[in-house]
């Protein structure tokens, strides 16, 4: 059948299994707009590029299948490209649709012209151009492929624009199906083999390619063998914070006696995980390229393993496949390091137990509370600033993919997170948390929300600073404010003006029966929390006068 461009590639999406696509429109592929007419897939129009490009990653982090978004050519591209960033260093599964000037106008500094390859060629992991309609299938399947096999991440595709308007008689492509590879029971043998001359182990968690079923395994295997386990930054839902296995997060702000704890270990495994800079505490942690320890690295990249430390067995696998594989085989007697196991959950407990800071609003006993009352399969989001380290601190995640954080520490993801994962899970609650900075960065995106039906509770922390910098320069430069002071609306009435209901809380007190009325509400709301600027982190306290 004769189809033109912008149908043949929506067509692709369907056969691939896309149910959604999110996007600002542009005249540069309007043959695909129209190809989304009448097609099953369901288009969400966002107000941003860049929060269209987040909410694919979100969708991609929620679901595991790749996330998918549109945006026009030129400042369309440039406005998503913090959504692939984010997509890249997170390994999330996405494809970014680029409009593009016409092919025969290419060279010349056309309207809003830009070498795509260039642009992305360090933020993604394909960037491409399709020249001929009839090779949109390939393109399509080929781009899906590469976002799902080994190191999941972003690929990028610009569609020029003569090209989608072309029309062709091509048959479709097969869905990508990429192979994964698998661990062995030699290679689950030898990790037990190395465990068995261990007394301090450690286990650290992360990466993507997570799902339930890989989640429940590692539950079993920490159990059977009564092993500590860590997880890496914004990757603490990969085993359920209440199990006396769990530890704490490897994070920013990482709590003292879990940092002392891994440098005394005597063998690190790493399931699915980077050993990134904030995993490492700025690579102090452990020693490169020599870990100084047996370090044990099962990844599902070969050239992440001895990237930057050498380990003493690399196994190339996804976390389920080795999971599943450690788990068939026999367990062994008590360990020897049970009562190190017990010691690290006694910390971890210490630190979770809400710690008070100044202010009549208290943000421990907020995320202790929220944390305490919502069904375990809330879905919690956020962005970056120090909001998030009492989010980090206090708040208990049960469920797997119940946290959707940026792993790049990119400003303004929370909201449009929030508003993904909503459309994806709408049985589920979902929490947005934001500081006022960082909502401010992607805050038009509560009008999708209310558009779309994603009824989403987002809570503003609203302290009238960027606190992360504000924090930095309160180390090195004492009291020499500079560029970190902010002026802030009234987001509870920004959000009426939505037709969303909304709570200023000026009293810890005042909470619970916002966040009640909130998720009651079934609509998209809003709770903004009039927070004391003295309260910088949970460990740092400005010297100001009290404004209570």
């Amino acid at each position: 059948m004769l189809r033109h461009g912008g149908k043949i590639l929506i067509d692709q999406l369907v056969i691939e299994g896309v149910e959604r696509v999110f996007c600002v429109p542009g005249e540069s592929y309007l043959a695909a707009l129209d190809g989304l007419h009448g097609s099953p897939i369901q288009t969400v129009v966002c107000r941003h590029e860049g929060g269209a490009a987040m909410m694919a990653e979100a969708h991609g982090k929620v679901t595991g299948s790749p996330g998918v978004a549109f945006v026009t050519r030129g400042p369309g591209a440039t406005n998503a490209s913090s959504g692939v960033h984010v997509a890249f260093q997170d390994s999330t599964p996405m494809v970014l649709f680029i409009g593009q000037v016409a092919s025969d106008q290419r060279d010349r500094e056309a309207f809003q012209e830009v070498d795509y390859r260039r642009m992305f060629a360090p933020l993604a992991k394909w960037v491409a151009e399709i020249d001929r309609v009839e090779r949109i299938p390939e393109y399509v399947s080929q781009a899906f492929h590469v976002a799902m096999s080994g190191r999941p991440g972003p690929v990028v595709l610009a569609l020029p624009e003569d090209m989608l308007s072309a029309s062709a008689t091509v048959g479709d492509v097969l869905p990508a199906r990429p192979a994964l590879p698998r661990a062995t029971a030699d290679d689950a043998a030898r990790i037990l083999e190395a465990l068995s001359r261990s007394t301090k182990p450690f286990v650290v968690v992360g990466g993507s390619l997570w799902s339930p079923d890989a989640s429940a395994a590692l539950t079993a295997f920490a159990a059977a063998h009564e092993l500590p386990v860590g997880a890496v930054f914004r990757r603490q839902d990969r085993l359920d914070n209440d199990h006396p296995c769990y530890v704490g997060d490897l994070g920013l702000g990482i709590n003292p006696a879990l940092a002392e704890k891994v440098k005394q270990s005597d063998l690190l495994l790493v399931l699915g995980s980077r050993l990134g800079e904030v995993a490492t505490s700025s690579y102090s942690l452990i020693g490169i390229p020599d870990p100084g320890k047996p370090l044990i690295h099962v990844h599902v990249d070969a050239d992440e393993i001895g990237r930057v430390y050498r380990p003493s067995l690399g196994i190339v696998a996804t976390p389920d496949s080795m999971l599943a594989a450690l788990n068939a085989l026999p367990v062994p007697p008590a360990p020897v390091w049970r009562e190190w196991t017990k010691q690290l959950r006694r910390d971890y407990e210490a630190w979770n137990a809400p710690q008070p800071t100044p202010g009549a609003v208290k943000m421990e006993a907020i995320v202790a509370h929220l944390s305490s009352v919502l069904p375990p399969d809330t879905i919690v989001t956020n962005g970056a600033g120090n909001f998030s380290a009492w989010l980090h601190r206090y708040h208990r995640y049960r469920r797997p993919r119940t946290q959707l954080a940026p792993t790049s520490g990119s400003m303004g993801y929370g909201l449009p997170a929030a508003v993904a994962a909503k459309l994806a899970r709408p049985n589920q609650i979902v929490v947005c948390y934001a500081g006022d900075g960082d909502f401010q960065m992607t805050m038009q995106e509560f009008g999708t929300a209310v558009q779309y039906g994603a009824n989403i509770v987002v809570i503003v922390c609203n302290n009238g600073m960027y606190g992360t910098i504000r924090m930095h320069q309160e180390r090195h430069y004492p009291q020499r404010v500079s560029g970190t002071e902010l002026v802030n609306p009234d987001f509870a009435v920004l959000a009426r003006a939505y037709g969303a209901p909304s709570w200023t809380v000026t009293e810890t007190s005042q909470f619970p029966e916002a966040l009640e009325k909130a998720v009651a509400s079934d609509q998209p709301a809003l709770i903004e929390l009039r927070l004391d600027p003295r309260a910088l982190s949970p460990r740092l306290v400005l010297d100001l006068p009290d404004t209570n």
